[in-house]
């Protein structure tokens, strides 16, 4: 039976993550002999050689909640969460209260100084509407957001105090993500140095990791799920030593769910393509894995379409085993929770 559903105790729900980073507890999942054990996960580096490649996304989460004024109206309050950008330039974004946000209509965000404007372009059939933040590059439009938004947590996490910089990576290079790539939370530069001193290879690649990341599946039949796309990229020189580090035979090992994706979603009978393109991959056993070996990842949301993908590399039995005895164990789950390594 196909593991996707589990009860948490909710005090096991992490609202603040652990200090350093990586104190975290490590569940170490060997997908061999199913054997279990419970570590720290600066003691990865215990389990990682020189014929290890360790594949981050290096995507940076941007502060995507704003709230601002309607000009046409001067209703103050209005908010708008950006969920995802276009190649145009135009956002897709959530608004309240949507009575307000009607094509053609201008609200401007400010705080301090600092202000962005943005345009109703079009209302969607979903509630969703998609907006112009006009005139502006795209290195001054995340600079002004940075100055104007708030970052969102996930809806699980209640009063946390983390701070901005504790919801993102210590490698988090390329803006655009509403969500943090959780499982790349773990690791400090130092860990990093380290794995480095092991001979490891670190390659980063980038996947803007959407809103519906968080959506459960609500469908009798996970199959029909309608899977969520996200931006994924891979540069042709990350692709080619890949594809190198694929043919010696080195374990090709990928940090977080959103690595799984972008590496599944463009590797073919000939290997990785470089390139840049929406995904919609929905990964769920019995898939066969064409690229990655191993994963590093946090505990996932029950009825989650990622409980599922991380299941299909690690065999429902052993994922079942496992969470049951993280639980048992008190792990801290989701977010700003403790991780997984399967191999």
């Amino acid at each position: 039976m196909i593991f996707n559903n589990y009860t948490l105790p909710e005090e096991l729900i992490a609202n603040t993550p652990v200090t350093p980073r990586d104190k975290s507890k490590l569940l170490v999942v060997n997908r061999n002999n199913g054997d279990l054990k419970h570590r720290q996960f600066f003691n990865l580096v215990d389990y990682i050689s020189s014929n290890d490649v360790l594949v981050f996304n290096d995507t940076r989460v941007i502060k995507a909640r704003l709230i601002g004024r309607c000009v046409d109206t001067q209703a103050d309050n209005c908010e708008l969460f950006l969920l995802h950008r276009e190649e145009n330039g135009y956002f897709q974004a959530l608004c309240k209260p949507g009575r307000k946000f009607k094509v053609g209509r201008t609200f401007v965000f400010k705080k301090g100084g600092s202000e962005l404007v943005a345009e109703v372009i079009r209302k969607n059939e979903d509630g969703s509407i998609l907006v112009d933040f006009k005139g502006i590059s795209d290195e001054v439009f995340f600079d002004l957001l940075d100055q104007v938004g708030t970052t969102p947590l996930p809806p699980y996490i209640k009063n946390s105090k983390a701070t901005d910089d504790q919801y993102q990576t210590v490698y988090a290079k390329n803006p655009g993500s509403v969500a943090a790539p959780t499982a790349g939370l773990h690791f400090t530069d130092e860990l990093l140095d380290k794995l480095k001193e092991k001979g490891a290879a670190l390659e980063y690649v980038t996947l803007r990791v959407g809103r519906g990341t968080f959506e459960p599946i609500k469908v009798d039949d996970y199959k029909d799920h309608d899977m969520h796309c996200e931006l994924a990229e891979i540069s042709d020189e990350t692709a080619e030593r890949l594809n190198k580090y694929k043919a010696e035979g080195r374990r090709i090992i990928a940090v977080g769910t959103t690595g799984v994706r972008t590496l599944e979603s463009f590797a073919g009978v000939n290997g990785l393509a470089g390139g840049r393109k929406e995904t919609n991959l929905f990964i769920y056993p019995p898939y066969e894995y064409k690229f990655v070996d191993a994963l590093i990842t946090n505990f996932h949301l029950p009825k989650s379409t990622l409980l599922l993908l991380v299941g299909a590399l690690s065999g429902s039995a052993l994922l079942k085993k496992a969470y049951a005895e993280a639980i048992e164990k008190e792990y801290r789950f989701y977010s700003f929770g403790d991780a997984m390594f399967i191999y």
